[in-house]
């Protein structure tokens, strides 16, 4: 499994928006879809919220890719 770190500028993301940074959806649309088809994972539970706020700590997984989301330096 391929594992990215994703330095978060800020608060938060919308998860939608963190697909589409990470290349793996190539537009807001796919990404919006994957999620509302139950294919994202938020720490370890299906997200079905397209743009739920994911935070510095939390683990996302989508086609065998983990993103971790760290902070920023």
């Amino acid at each position: 499994m391929k594992s990215i770190h994703f330095p978060l500028k800020g608060e938060h993301i919308a998860l939608n928006d963190l697909l589409k940074v990470c290349d793996l959806a190539h537009s807001g649309g796919i990404a919006k879809q994957l999620i509302a088809d139950g294919q994202v994972e938020v720490d370890g539970q299906i997200e079905l919220r397209k743009t739920a706020k994911i935070r510095v700590g939390q683990r996302v997984r989508f086609a065998n890719v983990d993103i971790i989301v760290v902070a920023a330096p």
